[in-house]
Parts: C-alpha cells; sequence; structure tokens
C-alpha cells in the first residue's frame, strides 16, 4: 500500500488472527521513562449543595489563573542531550503557543467549583442516536467478572464551573468501584463522545473500566447533551463562530474544559493525579489528542478515529468527508465569501476562523509529537475518508522522531484496522482498553508507612 513519500506505512502481525496495517509500530524494549508534572498554583474547590457552600481543599483562597505544568521528562541518561533538551523547549513553547489561542477567547477568570447534578434519562443526541452495532461495540469492552457489578458501582452526576456564560458548566458523569478504604487512589481514564452524541453514551465504557479499578468519566462536549437545547445547537455554534469569530466550538473550547477538568480530578483524593488518562471517539478523539497535547496531566492518551492531518487534506484534496461531517458552517462561509461551491479556500478559512491553527501550527504534525514521552496509540481505520491515512505519514514520522530523542519509542503506536472506515469496532475498543491498562493500571503493594495506604511500583 503506497501513501505519502516513502511508503512508512508497513504490515503488523498480532498473536491473533487480525492483520493490522500500521504506520511503523514499534516493539523496541526501550525502559519506559516516567513523565513528571509540577503542581499547579493551589486553590480551594466548592461543592454547591443548595444554598450551602462546603470547601473540601484546606488550600489557599481561590485562584482563577491557568497554570498548565511544562512538559518535563526523566531521561534514562544521566545526562540530557542537546536533542533532547531542544525537543522540549520546542514543546514546550508550541503548547504555550496554543494555551493562548485558548486564552484569547476567555473573558473574566472563574474559581473552579463544582455542583451536584441529577442523573440525565432522556439526553438529547440531535438527531443521532447511538445505533443498537455501536451500543453492541461499547458493551464489548473488557470488564471485571463481578457477578453484582450494578449494585458495587458508585455514579456521580455533577457541574464543574469552568468559565462565564451559557457554556460555562461542564457535565461529568463519573462511576467508580464503591471505596472499601477511605486509602486508595486509582488510576483515571477520561472518554469524549462523538458528534452530536453524550455522555451517557459511553456508560458501557465507564463501567467496564471501573469495574477493573479505574476511576471512569464521561463528559458532554460544548453545545452537545445537556449543553445543548436542540437537534440544531451544536450546528448552530459552528455558524455562530464563523461569523463571530467569539468562539471555538470544533475541538478548541472543549479542550480548554478538559484542562480545566484535569484540575479536579487532580484535586480528588480517589484519583492518583500521576496517573489520568484520556480517550474519545471521532470528534472525542480530536479532543483527546488536543487535550494530551495541551495537559501533560494527561499520561496516556488513545484517540480513536480523530488523528488526522487538516493541512495535509487541503493540500491534496483530501477534505470532503471532513467537511461534510460538519457541512452546515461551510455552506454559511461559501455563501459569505460569494463562493458557488465550498472549496479548499473556503475550507482553508473556515478553520483559521473556528480553531485558529488547526490547519497549520498546532496540526497533527506539529501537535502529536509534543505529546512524547508520554505514552500515545492513535487508532484508526484504514479505509476512513474523515481520517485519510495519508495525513498521518508526517505526524507519525515526526512523532517517531521525538520518541526515539527522548529514549521512550515503546509509549508510542499507531494502529489502521484494514477495511474499516469512520466507525468505531470491537477491536478499537479492546486495544485502547490494553493500552491503558499497560500504562496506568495500578500495580498495588502494601505501604510501609503508617496509613494503609498502596502505592504503585
Amino acid at each position: 500500500m503506497k501513501v505519502g513519500a516513502g511508503n512508512l506505512l508497513q504490515t503488523w502481525h498480532v498473536s491473533t488472527p487480525i492483520s493490522l496495517t500500521c504506520l511503523h509500530f514499534l516493539t523496541f524494549t526501550t525502559s519506559v521513562p516516567s513523565v513528571t508534572t509540577r503542581t499547579t498554583n493551589p486553590r480551594n474547590l466548592y461543592i454547591n449543595i443548595g444554598s450551602r457552600t462546603q470547601t473540601t481543599c484546606s488550600l489557599t483562597k481561590p485562584v482563577a489563573v491557568l497554570v498548565i505544568p511544562q512538559q518535563t521528562h526523566t531521561l534514562t541518561h544521566t545526562k540530557i542531550t542537546k536533542g533532547q533538551e531542544e525537543a522540549m523547549e520546542a514543546q514546550n513553547k508550541l503548547r504555550s503557543e496554543f494555551l493562548q489561542v485558548l486564552r484569547s477567547r476567555r473573558t473574566t477568570p472563574v474559581p473552579l467549583t463544582i455542583e451536584l447534578a441529577k442523573p440525565v434519562t432522556d439526553p438529547l443526541d440531535q438527531n443521532s442516536p447511538p445505533s443498537e452495532v455501536e451500543l453492541e461495540i461499547m458493551t464489548s469492552c473488557p470488564k471485571a467478572d463481578i457477578a453484582n457489578l450494578q449494585d458495587l458501582l458508585k455514579e456521580e452526576n455533577l457541574y464543574l464551573t469552568v468559565e462565564e456564560g451559557d457554556q460555562g458548566k461542564l457535565p461529568l458523569l463519573i462511576l467508580s468501584l464503591k471505596e472499601k478504604t477511605k486509602a486508595e487512589r486509582r488510576p483515571a481514564v477520561v472518554f469524549l463522545h462523538s458528534t452530536n452524541k453524550y455522555k451517557e453514551y459511553l456508560r458501557p465504557l465507564l463501567e467496564a473500566y471501573a469495574s477493573r479499578g479505574y476511576v471512569a468519566i464521561s463528559v458532554d462536549s460544548r453545545y452537545h447533551g445537556e449543553r445543548a437545547s436542540s437537534a440544531t445547537t451544536y450546528r448552530d455554534a459552528l455558524v455562530s463562530a464563523w461569523k463571530t469569530g467569539e468562539t471555538m466550538p470544533f475541538i478548541y473550547d472543549t479542550v480548554w474544559d478538559l484542562i480545566k477538568l484535569a484540575d479536579y480530578l487532580s484535586q480528588r483524593e480517589d484519583v492518583d493525579p500521576s496517573r489520568i488518562g484520556i480517550t474519545g471517539i471521532s470528534l472525542g478523539g480530536m479532543h483527546s489528542w488536543f487535550a494530551a497535547f495541551a495537559d501533560p496531566r494527561y499520561v496516556v492518551a488513545a484517540p480513536i478515529i480523530g488523528v488526522q492531518g487538516f493541512r495535509w487534506a487541503i493540500d491534496n484534496d483530501m477534505w470532503q468527508a471532513r467537511v461534510n461531517s460538519i457541512k452546515p458552517v461551510f455552506e454559511a462561509a461559501r455563501e459569505d465569501l460569494g463562493k458557488s461551491e465550498i472549496d479548499k479556500e473556503v475550507v482553508e478559512k473556515v478553520w483559521d476562523r473556528i480553531a485558529p491553527g488547526l490547519a497549520s501550527q498546532f496540526d497533527s504534525p506539529y501537535s502529536v509529537p509534543s505529546i512524547a514521552p508520554r505514552s500515545l496509540i492513535i487508532i484508526n481505520g484504514a479505509e476512513d475518508p474523515r481520517c485519510p491515512i495519508g495525513g498521518l505519514v508526517t505526524p507519525e514520522s515526526n512523532a517517531r522522531q521525538v520518541y526515539g530523542e527522548l529514549n521512550s519509542l515503546d509509549n508510542f503506536k499507531i494502529i489502521l484496522e484494514p477495511g474499516v472506515g469512520h466507525q468505531i469496532t470491537k477491536l478499537q475498543v479492546k486495544e485502547s482498553s490494553d493500552w491503558f491498562d499497560r500504562f496506568l493500571k495500578p500495580k498495588l503493594v502494601p505501604s510501609t508507612s503508617n496509613c494503609k495506604l498502596c502505592v504503585m511500583l
């Protein structure tokens, strides 16, 4: 199979009979380096229950200023090479530029607060209800054999305040096993839904991960689920972003939410802040990709059918399928630009307007390598027209170079499932689940401290 210059695609055979077309899947047995982060500015976290406000963290007063830790790396060598230093500097510079774009659309910072919410019984799907096949795929996720699992699950429905305005509350659905002891911190995984879906759609995945000892979190992305008021809310938001330039509903605004979510998860007593992962499907795959790029606290990422080359698609006339997935905003731009049809100029102007830098400095050839050395698996369909594999050649090559420079080749993997288009599959669910178990799953031993803690080796 020839795609792009250099024919970088290869076939890798796993232990199962399935043959996966991959981009340089790496199996080098290098030691897996750890990722260190530094604590952000301390802040109080408030829970609003009716008219009462309860402080849950005895820290300093609320701080609304966002502080993202820079990418750091514990290398296996005693001396950092010039190449490693340059790679980390480039990552932090690009991340800083991206955060400046996110901040440019924010007004007055708000304290990080949470409110109790009620379970959603009739979620709004914006004319895209889940199919029986999709639900079957979701329920195929590996699950612990617990007979009375439903009785042991703890469910939390919350609103996290991330900014001012009608989209300023982030709805959360959190599932975990009920604690036998208060002295256990667990790995956490954040799940992002696809276009026009909602957080409850991902519940089968949350239940499966929770059964295996994770704190599993799903959210409603901007203008979806509880943040939508009609079947056209997301579409209308995209068109409004093109018209006014005031918001960034495609990818970026939800990434801001996910940064604030990392603030919250890092302060939960049941979450190990050094073991937070993120994954998502389609639009959610893009959200998880960019959240991992923007915030090093997401130490493991598994974007599914989301990573693509926006610039490559424009330059190679392969943008149509992606554009058609949110066509109304491009039609509005075509009309405003006086065009008879949508062309690459329209596409480029829309991306620059609603997601600045998406098809340039923050595109996959630059943002994907900036996730290194943290663990990253990219899972796509080999025949996906929305994420054409030709657009992954350069991101893969660049990422492989940086992961190699940082002695972390074993932390990077790309799977392209043969014969699969833009759809979720059981293989994708299984591969992403295995990836999280490999890098986040706790290996618990008794602590030698006075308290009855468990620690991870």
